[in-house]
């Protein structure tokens, strides 16, 4: 299998020119029945190798964590680092294989980020309760970050940089509550800054790609992955959805925030912000539901209305996309990702 990337870096290399590229995605979207400009590529799995391989990095990350954490936890999750970072230079930067790539970046950044917060757990008493979790949150975030970024300069494989996002935010709400110990109580709030940043930076590499034929286009949607639920689990929790007694205005407000989504995420042809946030839709509903009196039957009822409404929509998606963008100002159509006959039109 080969991605978007392969056939433009083929077209840079000469092999294919770009009429016959532009034909080829033609030709598979008219074979598929779906246009591949609206179908949100990302490679993940080219072959059952991808799934071995993985398989045996998580058996050999783990017998590296436990021998090495025999000595110290730390040096366990340092280990683990290392181990990964070794892996990712076969499977990353020769193989080119997406799926173990993807995991050997949560290994490296996820290593090196419980590396500084099992070091500094031995320090936690000298910290007053609530100050104590955010020194250990800012050195976490700290190393993780340092670590995404030298994985991106390294490897750039498209998940980083949402990995050094998550840290960036981690860094600044532990910063701000070093210093400012009363903004614990806005934790939600900031999350909410988090989402809105990760949000705003998924649109700026989203629009450097607007046809979604390099690599930029699968940053900006790990970017759209991580900012639904920092932007959704805020609102949600100011509802009050978690605490179990969900009441029918709170659901109808759940419902209106999840039509804003569905209209955002057809907006730009990102369906990982409806994806994303799914989880909390359904939640929320469900408790509505067992509010009502529908105890049994509440997740069950609510996944068949929510998921006969959503799977409709994927079979529409792109009939709706296009009358929706119609209706769009020019100026604003030019910066969304185009449809697949203003796609073919354009070329």
């Amino acid at each position: 299998m080969y991605s978007e990337d392969d056939i433009t870096a083929a077209v840079a290399k000469g092999i294919f020119s770009q009429k016959n590229a532009d034909a080829f995605r033609n030709y598979m979207s008219q074979q598929q029945h779906s246009p591949a400009i609206d179908e949100e590529n990302f490679r993940l799995v080219s072959s059952f190798n991808d799934i071995f391989v993985v398989i045996i990095c998580l058996l050999l990350l783990t017998s590296v964590a436990l021998i090495a954490g025999a000595l110290k936890p730390w040096i366990g999750a340092l280990a683990v680092t290392g181990t990964a970072w070794a892996l990712a230079e076969i499977f990353t930067r020769r193989r080119h294989m997406a799926l173990p790539s993807i995991l050997l970046v949560f290994a490296f950044v996820g290593g090196a980020l419980m590396t500084a917060a099992l070091f500094m757990v031995p320090s936690y008493h000298k910290f007053p309760h609530g100050e104590a979790y955010d020194m250990i949150a800012l050195a976490s975030g700290g190393l993780a970050l340092l670590a995404a970024a030298l994985h991106w300069w390294r490897f750039h494989v498209p998940i980083t940089v949402a990995t050094a996002l998550a840290a960036g935010g981690l860094i600044l709400m532990s910063t701000t509550e070093i210093i400012f110990p009363a903004t614990r109580q806005y934790t939600e709030a900031m999350m909410f800054a988090v989402g809105l940043a990760a949000f705003t930076l998924a649109m700026r590499w989203d629009m450097s790609d607007p046809d979604r034929l390099t690599r930029r286009s699968d940053v900006a949607f790990w970017l759209h992955l991580l900012a639904a639920p920092l932007l959704v689990e805020p609102i949600f929790l100011a509802l009050g959805v978690f605490s179990g007694h969900t009441a029918v205005a709170h659901g109808l407000v759940i419902l209106a925030l999840y039509l804003v989504i569905a209209f955002i995420s057809l907006s730009i042809d990102r369906r990982a912000l409806m994806a994303s946030a799914l989880f909390y839709v359904l939640f929320a509903m469900a408790d509505v539901l067992k509010e009502q009196g529908l105890v049994n039957l509440s997740f069950a009822t609510t996944g068949l209305i929510i998921g006969s409404a959503l799977l409709t929509l994927s079979i529409f998606w792109h009939p709706v996309r296009v009358f929706m963008i119609r209706k769009f100002p020019s100026a604003l159509q030019s910066r969304l990702p185009p449809s697949r006959q203003a796609y073919f039109e354009h070329r």
